[in-house]
């Protein structure tokens, strides 16, 4: 039987996808199969990488095609899906052909062919494909939206968004801020220091009864613009000069939109356009048009809201030092008020507005708190909360059903468990309740945590694999420091006992003795599958050798320095030598009277 080499195959599979004119449906897969497996080569790989490669050089000739029609490329696409679920070709060749498709097409017709890929996420989604795919799909993505403008196509660059945050599930790192970090390229370039003109400085906005008026001054349009760079990067707050120019620019504006309110505009058309501007006009002569624009203003006082929200919540990945001082504090809460006051203000419906606003500020705390937890996966509880009402109130009406006991079955059932009842719930709870020193005594009022649940989280960030950086973890934080050195003084035998003189980080010295308690008495541990893990007896063996090497090798070299300290240091005690008999005899009579006192 001969072998086919794929110089042979290649263009009878280009002679075959041609004989289909263009109608790629789902019944030429039998087609294709066919002569798939007519052919004999040395491997299936050799077979793959034919059909793929005369699949991709057939695609070129369907994008140069005079008016192509992108559902023709849509059903080409889908075949070479049926074709990768029947194991013919690799399951990156849909991402690969769209890939091809989108750099060699406008950008019109990869608005239109993006539809196809939303679609069809479910598609991507399967286990056949993600793994293989999602990096492809990724850098299609990315390289799509390198060449879109955010202000001319804002809405394919949404749909793109849209895609990937359905695509990839809510824990995929690469989509994740994880650090926190502020996006500080968007930088707003406004006038120079060169001012107005006269009748650009004494230009005044009248609303439609001519009666509010608000003068617009260059030093009143510097302040306005300089705020987007603290908006842009509110870290640089936290430094005293800045929070003072943040401060005095925010009165101002703000005090500026207090002092100039806006009617409910009546001539506005009853078809609003759709299109909006992501990114205003900083011109000098535009201001105080922008300054009656609704949506400008609600954007600003939005941005305010949202770097509001930064100062007062408790972020993970925030630097040390970067916490605001009680008056400062004080100065944001009482702003905030202003802000809700002035949305409530602007038309139309402001107070609908503001309540908009508030529940979406109030979701973004728990994204917040969810980040600060490591951004674990979100699973999807077993049963509705729909089901789980319905079976409470089942037990429920199940329990009403049983007949109520009889008085002595009460008695005997109280006798049996030591207790009396004295015909009044409180009574009994009275009389039956222990003394204040066995309640105190009891386990219920023990509020210790055990050196497991504290030391949970801590153990799994030791762990090398965990890849945990040093400066993320728990035992470097101060609060979390100090309440382990309490807990291990009270539950630690080694506490006290530690043989190293030599004085180490605090970090340091809780892992080494949270490593010791593990070694007498495991942490159990979950692993994924949310089985317990027993340490290895070996490892554990070898474990201990090199810490005690470790222990003894610090001794050596802490007696090694010690003259020098001694030397140092005045206060050193030393051993002192025994007192000769002759000098006792001596100064035995001199002392006998007053020894009672001594």
């Amino acid at each position: 039987m001969t072998t086919h080499s794929v110089g042979n195959i290649l263009p009878e599979f280009m002679d075959m996808l041609g004989g289909f004119n263009h109608n790629f449906d789902k019944s030429n897969i039998k087609t294709i199969t066919d002569k798939y497996s007519l052919y004999k080569t040395a491997c299936d790989h050799d077979k793959k990488t034919a059909l793929e490669q005369s699949i991709r050089q057939y695609l070129l000739k369907l994008i140069k095609t005079p008016a192509i029609d992108t559902k023709v490329i849509e059903n080409y696409i889908s075949l070479c899906v049926e074709l990768c679920v029947n194991d013919m070709c690799n399951s990156t060749l849909p991402i690969i052909l769209l890939s091809d498709t989108f750099d060699m097409s406008t950008l019109d017709k990869c608005e239109q062919l993006f539809y196809y890929v939303e679609t069809n996420v479910n598609i991507w989604k399967q286990h056949t494909f993600f793994t293989s795919c999602k990096n492809n799909l990724l850098r299609m993505c990315n390289d799509l939206l390198r060449r879109l403008s955010r202000s001319q196509n804002t809405v394919f660059c949404g749909r793109i968004l849209l895609f990937l945050a359905k695509f990839f599930p809510f824990s995929e790192r690469s989509g994740l801020n994880i650090i926190s970090e502020f996006n500080v390229e968007n930088v707003t370039e406004f006038g120079g220091d060169e001012e107005m003109d006269v009748s650009s400085t004494e230009n005044e906005t009248e609303t439609e009864e001519g009666t509010d008026k608000m003068k617009i001054d260059y030093n009143f349009y510097k302040k306005f613009w300089s705020l987007q760079d603290f908006f842009r990067n509110p870290v640089q707050c936290y430094n005293k000069v800045s929070w003072k120019i943040f401060t005095s620019y925010g009165e101002s504006v703000l005090a500026a939109f207090k002092s100039y309110r806006l009617d409910d505009v009546q001539s506005s058309s009853a078809n609003p356009s759709g299109d909006y501007f992501a990114k205003y006009l900083t011109n000098q002569k535009l201001l105080d048009l922008q300054l009656s624009d609704t949506n400008f203003r609600r954007y600003v006082l939005l941005q305010f809201l949202i770097m509001f929200q930064y100062f007062m919540s408790s972020v993970k990945s925030r630097g040390e030092g970067l916490e605001l001082k009680p008056d400062q504090e004080k100065w944001v809460k009482d702003t905030t008020e202003t802000v809700h006051s002035l949305i409530k203000l602007t038309p139309p419906d402001g107070d609908k507005f503001c309540q908009v606003v508030k529940l979406i500020l109030k979701g973004e705390e728990h994204w917040n708190q969810w980040k600060n937890e490591g951004c674990p996966e979100l699973k999807r509880p077993l049963i509705s909360a729909a089901d789980s009402e319905a079976k409470d109130e089942a037990s429920a009406a199940k329990k009403k059903k049983k007949a109520s006991k009889l008085p002595g079955e009460m008695l005997q059932e109280a006798y049996s468990q030591g207790k009396v009842l004295m015909g009044n719930p409180e009574l009994t709870k009275l009389w039956n309740s222990k003394d204040n020193l066995e309640a105190c005594k009891s386990a219920e009022r023990d509020f210790t945590p055990s050196l497991e649940s504290y030391f949970e989280e801590a153990i799994q960030q030791m762990d090398p694999a965990a890849m945990v950086e040093e400066h993320y973890k728990k035992v470097n934080d101060g609060n979390y420091a100090w309440r382990a050195l309490r807990l291990l003084s009270r539950k630690c035998p080694h506490f006290f006992l530690n043989s190293t003189p030599n004085v180490e980080k605090n970090s340091e010295f809780i892992e080494n003795m949270v490593k010791k308690c593990i070694k007498e008495k495991p942490l159990h541990q979950n692993n994924g599958n949310g089985a317990g893990a027993d340490p290895d007896p070996a490892e554990v063996e070898m474990d201990t050798k090199a810490e005690e090497i470790q222990e003894e090798e610090k001794e050596e070299e802490w007696e090694e320095n010690k003259p020098e300290a001694e030397a140092k240091d005045p206060i050193v005690q030393t051993k002192s030598e025994k007192c000769p008999d002759e000098l006792l005899d001596k100064i035995a009579p001199l002392i006998v009277q007053d020894w009672k006192k001594l």
